[in-house]
């Protein structure tokens, strides 16, 4: 068995990088017989409860257990006998991490006492004390017997979205620490960058979420954008020059993983996708997968619908008939059909644009000039790539990209936003864009949603779509119109954001709760669908709307109702 415990321990870290084969190859939380056994066994409402468990004992006793086991039942052990195995070789995941209190949360810090209105004043004191409750720090048990645990162990505190979210998630974190940092919290802000440098350093990339399983996949590179939020506020040069080489490191994965050759009226260009290359069913979503796949007959199929399952969990629109394929190039399929390498994404390439640019002006700061004209020249790239494949000059709007058929998928979607909330435009021409998207929010009926801009015009059951409405994309339209200038683009802005906000504070109202997602078609209902019940907490959510009352009841400040 130390043969074994060795393989584990060696197998257990991310593959290289330069492999282009990133996958976790724990044989308990991973992959393998015992996650299989255990994971079909359904013995648990939620697959992911038994992957964030921990050992009671070795690797090693464990899997000798498991062995024994299968052989006892001659292979086929009943439900019960998984319990008992579970019962006693595992325990539930609380004891990985405990509750931490921010010490620089402030009770009443300087941004509330600046809102005149009562009522918002009083929700966003809400919204603050939600933090401490999302508050967690990995135990020093978990540093000291890393193996035992699929948590990743980082050193500093950190806030958690919340429900069965008890890790880092990678871009939920760009809209906690923009919330922190409003709130006053740039400590524990700057502790949660420094943790992803850590993660950085040990496997090259930001993974998913916090967890060994997620090694396979990362989430919306936001990283660098997370710095320059820290950056506007505490402008620590010297910080930044230590620390640069994780953000080079993360962009280079992007770069050199992530990115296809796309062909447009027969140009060439370089773009980024999504995409795992792990075929085997997630272990947090083992028998959701199974069922998922179960509609296919040979194994290649099953595998190529599981890469197609993780690649859209890297997305963070997990799921969405925006990855779905009928097999005529449109999505109105079902999760079975899910194939999100095949499109460029409008909102992941703009990210990586803007992240090209701060790069850039980085570099100039640290006096790196050979860095910041690399990194601009990416940015120019990159820039006109957006502009050339994505843009639609008809229809005023970017649309993703499908690169079999060479073709936009003219579907609405607010991720068709993210340039304008990046600003991935010519400046000189900002309000063109500003009037073009507004006339195409109204074009698509947005405009007539009472809870928010819905995450797709299709009704698919999955959780990013119809009727469900996600904070995030509330940023990309109301910001992104708001920075185009354009008097009309800015009043839509307004109203979007008030009427968010007012939904919000219904729902909370009525329930005591922030959630994950939102009901888009009826004002102050929470969301559902997807693979899990909606969750409560909640990190991006709470984010998201201290940045529209700091800018639309502080720094914006007019009529605090929405406009007719």
């Amino acid at each position: 068995m130390n043969v074994i415990l060795l393989v584990y321990v060696i197998l257990h870290l991310v593959e290289e990088v330069h492999s282009q084969k990133l996958t976790c190859k724990s044989l308990i939380y991973c992959q393998g017989d015992l996650l299989r056994v255990v994971q079909m066994a359904g013995i648990f409402k939620d697959s992911k409860t038994f992957v964030d468990m921990s050992l009671i004992g070795t690797t090693e006793r464990t899997l000798k257990n498991f062995e024994r086991m299968m052989t006892k039942t001659q292979g086929t052990p009943s439900k019960n006998d998984v319990i008992e195995f579970i019962q006693r070789n595992f325990q539930a995941s609380h004891n990985e991490l405990e509750n931490w209190y921010p010490t620089d949360y402030q009770v009443n810090p300087p941004f509330l006492r600046k809102i005149k209105e009562v009522r918002i004043r009083n929700f966003a004191k809400k919204l603050l004390d939600l933090w401490p409750n999302l508050g967690r720090k990995v135990k020093p048990e978990v540093i000291q017997n890393p193996f035992k645990y699929s948590i990743i162990p980082v050193p500093n505190g950190f806030i958690v979205p919340g429900g069965r979210f008890r890790e880092i998630y990678y871009w939920d974190s760009y809209w906690i620490i923009k919330g922190l940092l409003i709130c006053g919290m740039k400590h524990t802000a700057k502790g949660m960058l420094e943790n992803f440098f850590k993660i950085v350093d040990t496997y090259g990339f930001v993974p998913n979420g916090s967890r060994i399983y997620y090694l396979d996949r990362s989430q919306p590179p936001l990283l660098t954008m997370m710095v320059a939020e820290f950056m506007e506020v505490a402008n620590d040069v010297l910080w930044l020059k230590n620390n640069i080489q994780h953000l080079e490191k993360e962009l280079r994965f992007w770069l050199n993983i992530k990115t296809v050759e796309v062909v447009k009226n027969g140009q060439k260009y370089r773009l980024a996708r999504y995409q795992s290359s792990d075929d085997s069913p997630r272990p947090e979503s083992y028998i959701e997968d199974i069922h998922t796949a179960s509609r296919y007959r040979t194994e290649d199929e099953k595998r190529h619908c599981y890469m197609g399952l993780r690649t859209g969990a890297e997305s963070g629109w997990d799921f969405s008939g925006r990855w779905f394929f009928d097999g005529q190039g449109g999505n109105r399929a079902d999760l079975s059909t899910i194939n999100p390498t095949r499109i460029i994404p409008v909102d992941l390439n703009a990210f990586l644009c803007k992240c090209f640019l701060l790069m850039h002006r980085f570099y100039s700061k640290i006096h790196n000039h050979e860095r910041a004209k690399f990194w601009l020249q990416k940015y120019k790239e990159w820039y006109k790539a957006i502009h050339d494949v994505l843009y639609n000059e008809d229809d005023g709007i970017w649309y993703d990209f499908d690169v079999e058929l060479r073709v936009q998928r003219k579907h609405f979607y607010p991720s068709n936003f993210a340039p304008l909330w990046t600003q991935t435009y010519d400046e000189n021409d900002a309000r063109t864009y500003g009037r073009n998207a507004t006339r195409y929010l109204h074009t698509k009926g947005i405009m007539n949603f009472e809870g928010g801009v819905p995450s797709s015009l299709f009704e698919t059951g999955e959780q990013w779509d119809l009727p469900n409405a996600w904070a995030p994309n509330q940023a990309f339209v109301i910001f992104g119109l708001d920075k185009t200038n354009d008097p009309e683009a800015q009043r839509i802005a307004h109203t979007l954001a008030h009427r968010w906000i007012d939904s919000l504070i219904k729902v909370a109202t009525d329930t005591q709760e922030m959630f994950e997602k939102y009901n888009a078609m009826f004002k102050g209902m929470y969301g559902g669908g997807g693979e899990y019940e909606v969750q409560t907490g909640f990190g991006w959510t709470n984010g998201v709307m201290l940045e529209l009352i700091e800018y639309y009841f502080i720094k914006n400040r007019n009529e605090s109702a929405e406009q007719p």
